[in-house]
């Protein structure tokens, strides 16, 4: 049973999604990762995030990019947590994505990250469902931990190398 589904409307987000699903995986918890066009195929998409929380699913993660109506509708339809993450686009880097999906009406909220910002809707996801889980918020604390050496290894390496050489 997954708690997390990962929806894109398109194989050109697997990128940033991928990261997403990185993260979910190596702090243990079960997702589903698809690709379902809200404007090409509205049927699919329907059942998708209508039937989403009958599978078990505790947070939607959807990315779009463009118009970004995936994030919205699936806050339209599905009554529990749903992350957006806006794409970078050629037209305007993203702006438009993060624009829809950030600007939603009242009453339909959509939690929204950075532009191309997989790692960190993995990480909100993940924060989400450790409300009621000890063990997932014990990992997201050594998550931390792990990030917090990464930055004082560069640091020592500076320290020895000299900026020239780093």
């Amino acid at each position: 049973m997954a708690l997390v589904s990962i929806v894109m409307g398109s194989d050109s987000d697997m990128p940033v999604m991928k990261k997403a699903a990185e993260v979910l995986e190596e702090l243990g918890i079960s997702f589903e990762i698809r690709i379902i066009s809200a404007h090409r195929e509205p049927d699919i998409f329907f059942e998708y995030a209508k039937t989403a929380e009958e599978r078990g699913v505790k947070v939607v993660i959807a990315g779009a990019g463009m118009a970004a109506h995936l994030p919205g509708m699936c806050a339209a339809i599905f009554p529990m947590p749903v992350i957006g993450i806006p794409m970078h686009t050629t037209s305007l880097g993203g702006r438009d994505s993060l624009y829809s999906i950030v600007q939603m009406p009242s009453g339909i909220p959509v939690a929204t990250v950075a532009i191309n910002g997989g790692t960190n809707a993995g990480l909100l996801a993940a924060k989400i469902l450790a409300t009621s889980d000890a063990e997932l918020l014990d990992k997201l604390r050594a998550y931390s931990e792990k990030m917090k050496k990464a930055v004082e290894q560069k640091d020592a390496h500076l320290a020895e190398a000299g900026y020239k050489e780093y």
